[in-house]
């Protein structure tokens, strides 16, 4: 029986697949979102019409690493290495790109793992029920484009300073929008809007913190995109050393959970920012690295896989995201370290944390020539222009002085100061935790919480529950299709 879908309501599947099929919706199973070349022949060619933001529902088939902007259908997975004139170091860097996603970002595949299932099985039912979907961005982002594409009502939540860019595609795709007080780090807040909220049982919440839809379909899905990408560079000698994620929800870090069974050396490593060390030292504070989790451990993290923390400076990451995105910086790159540099804006605020953390791990490990480390650029710098303009009205314009030195501190000296390799003690530690938000506060149970610490509890809701929900998801396409 699944841990997650407690009991399939066959009248409410019923009448929404029926209402699915007036609409012209087919589900894509995580088989699908895995291998996309499986997807039938006939849904191919209408999605070759169809943009990526498109709000049609042939863009649930879009929600893969693998999509070809040229073509509009399928290729290899999306991938970015960064050149190592800009890193400094000799390991390879490579990063997953998530600008390819519909919406601009990977966390619309995270959404998907925790709306389908509940839909498909009668837990949710469209004709009544609203999707809340709380968040720092990009997931709430995702869980209103897939409650759209699916017939859903999506309410979003997230923090009142997140980028403009955010609010505003929000309204334009029709979501109700509720800003709660604070930044990037104050999740209490929007964990109180949600309790506010539930008061309603209209309103379902998925909050991707404690949802395993989120991890599940990171592991899944991206977790085997990164193994492909591996096999495909064809290294004589070349070894898969390294998984960094920023934590966020620890959904994508669940990713490092499936390399860790294919690679068992390879080294899981979680990103935070400095100003927020929750990980690292029990911290807490604000901070401006947009769409990484804050002041709390979430409850599908895996902590006892994570072998770990790099926490990296706010300041770094504004910097780099200059660096990387002014025409004097990119002109510093270029001439001044023969680097390709017109891809750089693929990377977002929170993918900068990500590269900056693999450079730690790169120093700290000692790795060399024969080391890759695989990173995820969750979304790309078209989701932080304000972010670009607002620097440059602080701090005046860019030039050649400031590119140099926004290469030499946040990136070439970048060090190994709040690097922390994690012992068992200090993984259980980080595990006891979740106790004061989740069992104190969010109404986990205590048995739960004990259980998780056991490897076989996160094997079987990874491996076991992504059958169930593809099983269901077939049989409700079925329904759909019956007259």
């Amino acid at each position: 029986m699944s841990k997650i879908i407690k009991k399939i309501n066959t009248e409410v599947v019923k009448k929404t697949a029926a209402r699915c099929r007036e609409k012209g919706i087919v589900i894509p199973t995580f088989n699908q979102m895995r291998n996309p070349e499986t997807i039938p022949d006939k849904i191919k060619l209408k999605l070759s019409k169809v943009g990526l933001w498109d709000v049609n529902p042939l863009n649930l088939f879009r929600i893969t690493w693998k999509n070809d902007i040229k073509s509009g259908l399928y290729s290899g997975v999306n991938y970015l290495e960064i050149p190592k004139e800009i890193t400094g170091v000799k390991a390879r860097i490579i990063g997953l790109v998530g600008k390819y996603f519909p919406t601009g970002a990977h966390k619309v595949g995270a959404a998907f793992g925790c709306l389908v299932p509940r839909l498909v099985s009668g837990e949710f039912n469209p004709e009544k029920h609203k999707a809340v979907w709380p968040s720092t961005g990009n997931y709430c982002r995702g869980g209103a484009f897939n409650s759209v594409l699916l017939g859903c009502t999506p309410i979003a939540i997230l923090p009142e300073e997140m980028s403009k860019e955010r609010f505003a595609w929000l309204k334009e795709i029709g979501a109700e929008v509720i800003a709660t007080p604070g930044c990037e780090s104050n999740v209490k807040e929007i964990y109180d809007k949600c309790w506010e909220l539930k008061k309603d049982p209209n309103n379902i919440i998925f909050n991707q913190f404690e949802e395993f839809g989120n991890p599940i379909w990171h592991y899944n899905v991206t977790g085997p995109a990164i193994e492909e990408v591996f096999q495909s560079l064809k290294m004589k000698t070349g070894r898969a050393s390294a998984f960094i994620s920023a934590t966020g929800s620890a959904g994508t870090i669940a990713a490092g959970d499936y390399l860790k069974k294919q690679y068992p050396h390879l080294k899981v490593v979680a990103t935070e920012a400095l100003q927020c060390p929750t990980l690292l030292m029990n911290g807490f504070g604000g901070h401006r690295i947009e769409g990484i989790g804050d002041k709390h451990v979430p409850w599908v993290h895996n902590v006892r896989n994570t072998d770990a923390v790099a926490a990296i400076d706010d300041e770094d990451c504004m910097r780099v995201l200059r660096l990387f995105n002014e025409e004097e910086g990119k002109n510093f790159l270029s001439k001044e370290l023969r680097a390709e540099s017109k891809e750089l804006s693929l990377l977002g605020i929170s993918s900068i944390a990500n590269m900056l953390a693999a450079i730690k791990t790169a120093k700290y490990f000692e790795m060399n020539e024969d080391d890759v480390i695989f990173t995820m650029f969750t979304d790309s710098a078209n989701l932080y222009g304000s972010r670009v303009r607002e620097l440059e009205q602080e701090r005046g314009r860019y030039s050649q002085i400031e590119a140099a030195k926004d290469h030499a501190a946040p990136i070439a000296h970048q060090s190994i100061d709040y690097f922390k390799e994690l012992t068992y003690v200090d993984r259980k530690a980080i595990h006891n935790l979740k106790y004061y938000t989740w069992v104190e506060q969010q109404e986990k149970t205590y048995e739960e919480i004990l259980a998780q610490w056991n490897p076989e509890y996160w094997t079987s809701l990874f491996e076991e529950e992504v059958v169930y929900f593809d099983k269901l998801i077939e049989e409700f396409n079925n329904l759909g299709m019956q007259d």
